[in-house]
């Protein structure tokens, strides 16, 4: 199995894309942690992982990513468990739209705080494990905004090209310790996420929730397709068994075409 003995951290893996991972990262022998501000759905979602891909491959970690406090005791609670972390996928993540003029400041700051302070944190605190062992990968959960703007998402975009910013800079600072940091940018997946946006952006733009899908969400790709959390996880997989340091400091895009480089 492409990551059997290995440990990974997920944020935001309670439910969605990271659960999506989570769960492939078990399939091919991973232990991973279910970090989350959601305890209860944590532990269910680790409950039936370690159900189908067997007993003890999913923790829960209680973790709100903003929160340095609880991100150091979240990490230390996995090593404590399973001796170190290999892997960490930062995709912790929310979404509020909103035109620029009437975005709130408190809203601003709190999708940086989770985007891309949680990011740092979670880095930060896995970092000295990686060093210690002298390998780990670091994924960073960007987005196709990582590359390209849409109007009501000035934070979103903005948080999102830092990532790509903290993934260079942690290749360049990790490179002597063999860790390396790769971001995958996915397009619109149809999750909890999008669906609230859906209305949202309706609302805000005065037009159907059908036009928002067709013309705002896909009309940039080649097939009108919603990327699935099945893609997501498979571009995640690809970092995380790289077997060398070769493939790092990269983005890339799953998206349908949407973006393309």
């Amino acid at each position: 199995m492409k990551l059997a003995n290995r440990t990974a951290i997920i944020t935001g893996a309670a439910a969605g894309i990271g659960l999506g991972i989570a769960a492939r990262f078990a399939e091919e022998g991973a232990k991973v942690a279910i970090a989350d501000r959601d305890y209860d759905a944590a532990a269910q979602s680790a409950t039936e992982l370690c159900a189908k891909y067997g007993a003890g491959c999913a923790i829960p970690v209680d973790m709100d990513v903003t929160d340095e406090a609880a991100v150091a005791a979240g990490v230390a609670e996995v090593v404590a468990r399973w001796g170190g972390v290999d892997i960490l996928v930062s995709n912790a993540g929310v979404q509020i739209v909103a035109p620029l003029e009437d975005y709130a400041f408190a809203d601003w700051k709190r999708m940086l705080a989770i985007h891309l302070d949680g990011a740092f944190l979670t880095t930060r605190a896995c970092l000295p494990h990686m060093y210690a062992s002298g390998a780990g990968t670091v994924i960073l959960m960007g987005s196709v905004h990582s590359k390209e703007a849409s109007p009501l998402k000035s934070a979103y975009v903005t948080a999102k090209h830092g990532l790509l910013g903290l993934a260079r800079v942690i290749t360049k600072e990790g490179a002597a310790h063999g860790v390396r940091a790769n971001v995958v940018c996915p397009g619109f997946v149809r999750t909890a996420l999008v669906e609230k946006q859906i209305p949202e952006q309706a609302a805000s733009l005065g037009i159907s929730e059908e036009e928002v899908v067709k013309k705002m969400m896909l009309s940039q790709t080649v097939d009108g397709e919603f990327t699935t959390i099945a893609d997501v996880a498979e571009v995640a997989l690809f970092f995380a068994a790289f077997p060398t340091n070769a493939l790092t400091g990269q983005s890339l895009v799953v998206s349908h075409g949407w973006y393309m480089e």
